[in-house]
């Protein structure tokens, strides 16, 4: 297997080649293997090294970036910590462009790798969503400094490059046989990417995105959402329905309970969009066939949201009911079924399922 690090340096070299590991008790009944690329490993925590470091390496290399360049990017998270981290590595200067549900562990962290937050308090007049602003202030920055450089993860191509990699690894682990791969969406380029590495190697593997209700990504309306990493305010250029097989909306309830279950069952503490990859295939094992290989890429460690989805307190405050089998006397939670959406290639037709649990 050949290996993407190859010549790569100091932290840098560590970022890729993530395990994929069997998860053997999360589900049971029928004979199904499902495995977790667990990008968690990754040195910043998530599969946003990779975005971020295919990002600002080309930038590099084409002469966008220089060592006078600053790096901006608005992000709600992970792909601020990956940059922080490149960019303190690189010697460049980092702005990262938050807003209020930017998780604050994370934030602390872009902080100590030495990276600024510009705080965007209001969200877009028009839609309502905190992204657009974000998009705006950056672009604002950018106006102003000729000296400052904006990633743009939403349209960037070397975002959903960065995933051809990551698809190329798990098609190395399993010698090919991937009869499905379950991915969790927001600026759509893990899925892009590793779709787009399907479709060129000819492999037989069907790609489910899973989004979250309130999203603007999959029809569903719009509501508030507590996570980030999952979901968008806006549609990215990325998104491309015609290499997915369809998608899984679950709600934020469903991302909670089931990153407790897998807390409780395989020992993995995961962020809030693995929880949410879990859910859907949970949802989707009526059309899993028997033998198949089911791949879920969790991508992001837990511990940055030991506050929020795993704090009892939080969650009673939010959903107003306890939720996960690691509360004991939680009973069984209110959230609505995911909605699982098929694609009928033939037809162009979509067929929805609502599945209850």
């Amino acid at each position: 297997m050949s290996d993407c690090r190859e010549g790569r340096r100091g932290i840098l070299a560590s970022i890729g080649n993530t395990p994929l590991v069997e998860l053997s008790s999360l589900y049971t009944g029928k004979p199904v293997k499902y495995y977790a690329k667990l990008e968690s490993v990754n040195p910043g925590g998530s599969i946003k090294d990779r975005t971020a470091l295919s990002m600002i390496d080309n930038a590099i290399a084409d002469g966008r970036i220089t060592q006078h360049t600053t790096v901006v990017e608005s992000s709600s998270g992970n792909l601020g910590v990956g940059l922080a981290q490149i960019c303190a590595y690189y010697k460049l200067k980092f702005v990262c462009i938050v807003d209020p549900h930017a998780n604050a562990h994370n934030v602390n962290i872009i902080k100590a790798y030495g990276g600024r937050i510009e705080y965007v308090s209001e969200p877009d007049i028009e839609t309502g969503e905190f992204l657009p602003a974000r998009i705006a202030r950056a672009k604002l920055l950018c106006q102003k400094d000729r000296d400052y450089f904006w990633v743009n993860q939403y349209s960037n191509i070397h975002n959903p490059l960065a995933h051809r990699e990551t698809m190329r690894e798990i098609a190395d682990q399993l010698d090919g046989k991937i009869d499905y791969l379950f991915c969790a969406v927001s600026t759509c380029g893990t899925v892009r990417g590793c779709a787009e590495y399907v479709r060129e190697s000819g492999l037989d593997t069907r790609i489910v995105a899973v989004d979250v209700a309130g999203s603007r990504i999959f029809p569903g309306g719009v509501a508030k959402r507590h996570f980030p990493g999952m979901g968008a305010g806006v549609r990215s250029p990325h998104c491309d329905d015609g290499l997915i097989a369809g998608y899984v909306l679950v709600s934020e309830q469903d991302c909670i309970r089931s990153c407790h279950r897998i807390v409780a069952r395989e020992g993995l503490l995961l962020g809030a969009s693995s929880g949410g990859v879990a859910a859907a295939v949970e949802a989707m094992q009526e059309h899993i066939e028997e033998g198949s290989n089911c791949v879920m890429i969790f991508a992001d460690r837990g511990e940055r949201y030991l506050d929020t989805l795993y704090s009892e307190e939080w969650i009673m405050q939010c959903f107003g009911e306890k939720c996960g089998e690691a509360f004991p006397g939680g009973g069984p939670y209110q959230a609505s079924a995911p909605v699982v959406t098929l694609f009928d290639w033939n037809g162009g037709v979509s067929t929805e399922h609502s599945m209850d649990h």
